[in-house]
């Protein structure tokens, strides 16, 4: 007896995708079932980057599969496609940028440059078309951390072409600054200069554009909430109470102009001797977790304070690239995928999809 589309169905219901923690009938991941006889071909289609995990979930799926009674031949197809999200109402996508994800935290010193530009490099390493975004006018850190010097080039002398690094496309203000020039320049100025850097930039079919914030509730956090198509933020903090409040108040922030919370990373959550091995909560312990409980946020992960971390971000060289396939690679890539999935859990923006009308006097 062939085997029909709803054993397949049935079956695939069984199977738990590790990344969305539903199914992948409900997720819509399913597409192109073809039954001959008893040989079953089908293909899944991720709404997220998943590089590291298409052979595992592959896997998952033939297994599901093979439960259902008298099956012949499995042939499972796994890939992924990443669409363009809602923004805030009233502000337009950026032409060659699908998604925006600010990286915040209410306190400097926790670590969020370092986690924003990790991210970045998981969510490229599994397999999307990422951009860096510093928007840290006064500070600006991604230039020294991805290891990039020189000046961006301009084709047409209005716009800028982004500057790579280990395949991110990148902008930031220290790439037209000499690197001991403060920025002494009033608010007015920072968010003009903000604005400039996204919209001038000649970004090239972006997946996601990750933008590194400056630490506060600013001219640049308002900048970003009214006039940027921010799809989601993350806030950094640490387990520290000190940090924690000030993490608190950016979360509320992006809460009362729209912007959805994607999740808490809690950084620098446990020290690892590594002399000894010993473990310990340096700063406290669970904060992040608990935050993520208060507010009814995710939270995405937890990264250890490790000393690797500090010195391949100072050196130019990110853990994500320096050192791919160790634990705290794998930590960051865990947080990207379960980060691209609330991404993908919005809703989706039409916009691009419509022409636009003019009406004119003929």
């Amino acid at each position: 007896m062939a085997v029909s589309e709803l054993q397949v169905q049935t079956a695939l219901k069984g199977a738990i995708d590790p990344n969305t923690h539903k199914d992948f009938v409900t997720t819509k991941s399913v597409r192109s079932i073809r039954i001959d006889g008893n040989n079953v071909s089908l293909d899944i289609v991720l709404p997220y980057p998943a590089n590291s995990v298409l052979e595992a979930i592959r896997q998952q799926v033939v297994d599901a599969l093979k439960t259902i009674p008298g099956i012949g031949s499995i042939d499972v197809n796994v890939s992924f496609k990443i669409v363009a999200h809602t923004a805030q109402r009233g502000v337009k996508l950026i032409p060659g940028v699908k998604n925006i994800i600010a990286v915040s935290s209410g306190k400097g010193g926790v670590g969020k440059s370092t986690t924003a530009v990790n991210l970045a490099l998981a969510l490229a390493a599994e397999g999307a078309k990422v951009g860096m975004l510093d928007a840290d006018i006064y500070g600006p850190s991604q230039p020294t951390m991805l290891g990039i010097s020189g000046k961006p080039d301009s084709r047409d002398g209005k716009s800028l072409e982004p500057m790579e690094g280990y395949g991110l496309q990148a902008m930031s203000i220290g790439f037209l600054i000499d690197t001991d020039t403060p920025m002494v320049w009033r608010g007015p100025m920072v968010t003009q200069a903000l604005e400039q850097l996204l919209n001038d930039t000649r970004w090239r079919e972006l997946d996601y554009l990750v933008i590194d914030m400056p630490p506060g509730t600013g001219d640049i956090q308002l900048t970003l909430a009214q006039r940027v198509p921010v799809t989601g933020a993350v806030i950094v903090t640490t387990p520290q109470d000190i940090a924690l409040i000030d993490a608190r108040k950016g979360l509320k922030m992006f809460e009362k102009v729209g912007i959805p919370i994607m999740g808490v990373i809690e950084n620098m959550s446990i020290h690892i001797c590594s002399k000894c091995g010993h473990e310990e909560h340096i700063f406290g312990e669970g904060g992040g977790e608990r935050m993520g409980k208060d507010y009814d946020v995710e939270f995405l992960g937890a990264l250890p304070l490790d000393i690797h971390i500090r010195e391949q971000a100072d050196s130019g060289k990110p853990t994500v690239v320096a050192d791919p396939n160790s634990r705290i690679s794998e930590i960051y890539k865990e947080i990207a995928r379960r980060l691209a999935v609330k991404v993908a859990e919005l809703a989706v923006d039409h916009s691009s999809k419509f022409p636009s009308i003019v009406i004119q006097n003929t």
